[in-house]
């Protein structure tokens, strides 16, 4: 499929079509004018505005007048910009861009593109399953009130055995407000970023990051940042002009936020206690090894003090037949003597190395799980070096 693209400010049209490449093609155009006469003939899939060119007051004035345009009001807008600063992200964001892209990262300008256009795909087939999908949702509720709806989230997520799961479980939630939202949840494991349809965008992914640490809300136009803990929430359509359910909305989803993180901490001990039980399992076999290894080892020490004695004896026996225990004769014996006893020293001095090898290891083991609380990383760090080490628990 080929998409069109209109583009506001660009410097050079064909360099920037030969970065983007098919199946993109672009149209470069200067007024608003010729703007919307292109779009009256031709269907267009986005606009980029290079605020490089255009100045960020007008790049944002651009988008205010396109999202009044009924043929604009879904298409996606992205803005390049010469730096990415937050607040400047957030301005673009509020305006209607969805997608900011710094000349830091003109090296992602396809795949960003791609994402953005591939979201509002998405985001349509959503649209058109909306109703069916709430009914699925809901099906089992007999209560569809604002604690309803909570309590039954609280009750599913019990069951959710991923984050993926998780966050599906809080979108069909958020349904009942008619909320429109990006979600980003932080395990220990690592980060998970959603829309409704599954896919994760990228500006919205960036501003929740950023925003995690900015308190409980961060308010800015229709859009608010939720923050408990280990998730994250933003909300883009939050009534304003309605204060009581602004108010509602923000107790209600707070709560779905609270249960949502209860159960990401649940699914990280989960996996700490899958990468425990890896560990112990390999150092069981690793145990095992070793006292196989201390077995075999004793006994090759028994054999090697025999030998040294029988050496010794040995020694002794040839010497005898020069008893006649002149000064030479004393020396050869006491030099027979002196060896053997080195000999085995050094023996059981081996033993005494391997016997400290094993104490070791169970003192490792003894400190590992004597501990209240092992970090996922380090428990990640020692299975990591153990034999067999190679693979990680998933």
């Amino acid at each position: 499929m080929d998409y069109n693209a209109l583009v506001i400010g660009a410097t050079d049209c064909n360099q920037l079509q030969q970065q983007i490449g098919s199946p993109y093609s672009l149209t470069c155009v200067d007024d608003l004018e010729t703007l919307l006469a292109h779009a009256v003939a031709t269907p267009y899939q986005l606009v980029i505005i290079n605020e490089v060119v255009t100045g960020m007051a007008d790049a944002m004035d651009w988008c205010r007048k396109l999202k009044q345009e009924e043929m604009f009001s879904d298409m996606p807008i992205v803005m390049l910009v010469d730096r990415d600063e937050l607040s400047d992200r957030m301005d673009a964001f509020e305006v209607g861009f969805d997608d900011f892209i710094g000349s830091d990262a003109m090296w992602e300008l396809r795949a960003r593109i791609d994402r953005v256009v591939f979201n509002k795909l998405a985001n349509a087939q959503l649209k058109a399953q909306l109703q069916q999908a709430n009914e699925m949702a809901f099906i089992a509720m007999s209560d569809t009130s604002d604690l309803g709806v909570n309590v039954q989230f609280l009750l599913d997520c019990n069951s959710c055995d991923n984050l993926d799961e998780l966050g599906m479980r809080l979108f069909q939630a958020l349904q009942n407000y008619g909320l429109s939202c990006s979600l980003q949840m932080r395990s220990a494991h690592g980060v998970k970023n959603m829309e409704a349809n599954g896919m994760a965008k990228a500006m919205e992914s960036v501003l929740l990051l950023e925003c995690k640490d900015q308190g409980r809300y961060v308010d800015f136009g229709h859009r608010s940042i939720m923050n408990y803990e280990s998730v994250s929430l933003l909300v883009k359509n939050m009534p304003t002009d309605d204060d009581k359910k602004y108010g509602a909305i923000k107790d209600n989803v707070f709560s779905l936020l609270q249960g949502a993180h209860a159960r990401i901490v649940a699914l990280d001990n989960q996996k700490n206690l899958e990468l425990e039980g890896a560990l112990v399992k390999r150092m069981t076999a690793q145990m095992r090894d070793l006292m196989n290894n201390v077995d075999v080892s004793y006994q090759e020490v028994m054999r090697n003090i025999a030998d040294v004695v029988e050496n010794m004896a040995d020694g002794v026996e040839e010497s005898i037949q020069f008893l006649g225990m002149d000064e030479n004769q004393e020396a050869a014996l006491q030099k027979i003597m002196e060896n053997g006893i080195l000999d085995t020293n050094r023996i059981f001095n081996d033993g005494m190395r391997l016997d400290r090898g094993l104490k070791d290891f169970l003192n490792q083991v003894d400190v590992i799980f004597k501990s209240d609380h092992v970090d996922a990383e380090h428990l990640q760090t020692l299975l990591e070096q153990l034999p067999g080490g190679g693979s990680s628990v998933h």
